[in-house]
């Protein structure tokens, strides 16, 4: 099993955060995990959406209190 990675978004606002982990899953493998740390809470809905959009898997996340988490299983590219 791969690694989790982790990256720490904490104190960007809307469109970085989302720039940002895009760019990131550009270079993980199909399969590989990821957890986001964001504490803006629009990046909530923002991630959501790319997962879907981009074909990722949003394993879990949580918003109810700072920073908010969200794991991501990498789709097919």
């Amino acid at each position: 099993m791969k690694k989790i990675i982790k990256i720490n978004l904490v104190g960007l606002k809307c469109p970085e955060p989302i720039m940002i982990l895009r760019k990131k899953i550009r270079k993980l493998e199909e399969g590989q995990v990821i957890c986001v740390l964001t504490d803006d809470f629009s990046s909530t809905r923002d991630i959501k959406i790319f997962c879907r959009f981009m074909k990722h898997i949003l394993l879990s996340y949580s918003n109810q209190k700072k920073p908010h988490q969200h794991i991501i299983k990498v789709g097919k590219k």
